[in-house]
């Protein structure tokens, strides 16, 4: 299977591209980079053919693409891949507005290729073990969740609004609300949130809060925050607690660790032990294209997660309860 990389702007694009390598029945097609100078490092670094031209890309002989660009971009290579007939694993969030999301939905539709949001938190060991006990009834009937995402900032453009459609909360909100529609089989009915730069200078937003109810009557709060500074021991966290009729668990993505004290600047380090989250899903596309089936997350799952995210701004802005 011949898989191309659209963009290196994400820093994920080299985790899945690293995926990539890893697997026997794949090879990196070609490289896509509106930057020449990371787009040819990056082919180099991956051994494959770096493309200035976007239309050169997509016409080029390959079954599916990875989009790995900056969130304002999502629309514009997905719309583009689509109609070059490639199969697509997107970044999330899927796009900055739902309107845009739902074009790209509608396009993939069109042009017969399937579009897959990526969200790696899936994938990991701890989260798929409290997925299979909520599914045997270990927890009973799901009453409420609690998450968290909090991070570093990664600057960039990831705090350009233009070009990131958001801050700590649309970067940080999509993965857990991904989760707890996956866990629930449930949406989202209302969104009220907090959000605001708490942490940093920045003209974007790097923290907030949200309570959520989904449409059962389940309720939920989620912290998320670009807050973990630069000699933090580890990059974050991603945790969700679910509260059950039967019992209460809790599963946190990255707290298989070892903890390592040494001199310097990070006397405290975590290294990571856990699975592969993103190898997990690079796995999961290819498993997805060569037997033809649905996607595991689909590009509606990226555009529910978007909602709640978007909604959370706007009740902030409003000061009051956003329905969805």
């Amino acid at each position: 299977m011949k898989i191309g990389m659209m963009s290196f702007a994400h820093m994920h694009a080299y985790s899945y591209a690293d995926s990539l390598m890893k697997l026997y029945n794949v090879e990196i097609a070609g490289i896509y980079d509106g930057d020449e100078k990371r787009g040819k490092e990056a082919a180099e670094s991956y051994h494959t053919e770096y493309y200035r031209d976007q239309a050169d890309f997509l016409a080029a002989d390959m079954d599916a693409v990875i989009i790995c660009s900056e969130n304002s971009r999502h629309k514009e290579m997905v719309v583009n891949a689509a109609k070059a007939k490639k199969h697509i694993l997107c970044e999330k969030p899927i796009a900055t507005t739902v309107e845009d999301a739902k074009e790209m939905i509608a396009v993939c539709e069109e042009y017969g290729v399937i579009l897959q949001t990526a969200f790696p938190v899936r994938f990991s060991d701890p989260i798929m073990r409290l997925k299979k006990m909520i599914d045997e009834g270990e927890l009973g009937e799901i009453m409420a969740f609690r998450t968290t995402n909090r991070g570093q900032n990664p600057g960039g453009w990831f705090i350009d609004p233009e070009q990131s459609g958001g801050g700590a909360v649309l970067d940080h909100t999509v993965h857990m609300v991904d989760i707890m529609r996956w866990y629930s089989g449930r949406e989202i009915s209302s969104v009220h949130a907090i959000v605001d730069s708490f942490f940093h200078d920045i003209e974007i937003d790097d923290a907030g809060i949200l309570t959520l109810e989904f449409e059962s009557g389940v309720i939920a709060s989620h912290d998320a925050s670009w807050s973990r500074f630069a000699e933090y021991p580890v990059w974050g966290d991603a945790t969700i607690e679910v509260i059950g009729t039967k019992r209460t668990v809790r599963a946190d993505a990255f707290k298989e660790h070892i903890r390592i004290f040494k001199s310097g600047s990070k006397s405290l380090e975590h290294v990571f032990y856990g699975n592969d989250m993103d190898s997990g899903l690079i796995k999961d596309f290819v498993d997805c294209i060569e037997k033809k089936r649905e996607p595991s997350i689909s590009g509606y799952d990226g555009l529910k997660a978007l909602e709640a995210a978007l909604a959370a701004y706007k009740s902030s802005e409003t000061k009051s309860t956003v329905y969805l």
